[in-house]
């Protein structure tokens, strides 16, 4: 079994910045993709940022330039670091990864549960 746990979430006000965490646990023998997606209530899932375990970043044209993705393998860990925010980033934001584990050789998506970020004056 494997379990993503995400953190880091909370209530910033607008030009304010918060960093993301997601950490995997379980029978884990290699991680491929990490991501962060984010959605609002009545709206579709958005990708926001996405990292391959070779480190090749893309992200989303809403936060080019202010949100960082980055990864510690060491850790099984997925960052987002996320600078000037604003109102419109308020969103539930989840973390994907893609897992290998000592069950199952090929490589999995799994989800976490979630966080909570809301950007209000």
């Amino acid at each position: 079994q494997v379990q993503l746990v995400e953190s880091g979430g909370g209530l910033v006000q607008p030009g304010e910045s918060l960093r993301l965490s997601c950490v995997a646990s379980g029978s884990i023998l290699s991680i491929s993709t990490m991501a962060w997606y984010r959605q609002a209530p009545g709206n579709q899932r958005e990708l926001v940022a996405v990292i391959s375990n070779g480190g090749y970043t893309n992200y989303a044209d809403s936060v080019k330039g202010r949100f960082i993705i980055s990864r510690d393998d060491t850790k099984n860990t997925v960052y987002l670091q996320m600078n000037s925010l604003k109102p419109e980033d308020t969103n539930v934001y989840s973390c994907n990864q893609f897992i290998s584990t000592t069950i199952s050789r090929s490589y999995v998506s799994y989800w976490g549960q979630g966080t909570q970020v809301t950007v209000s004056s």
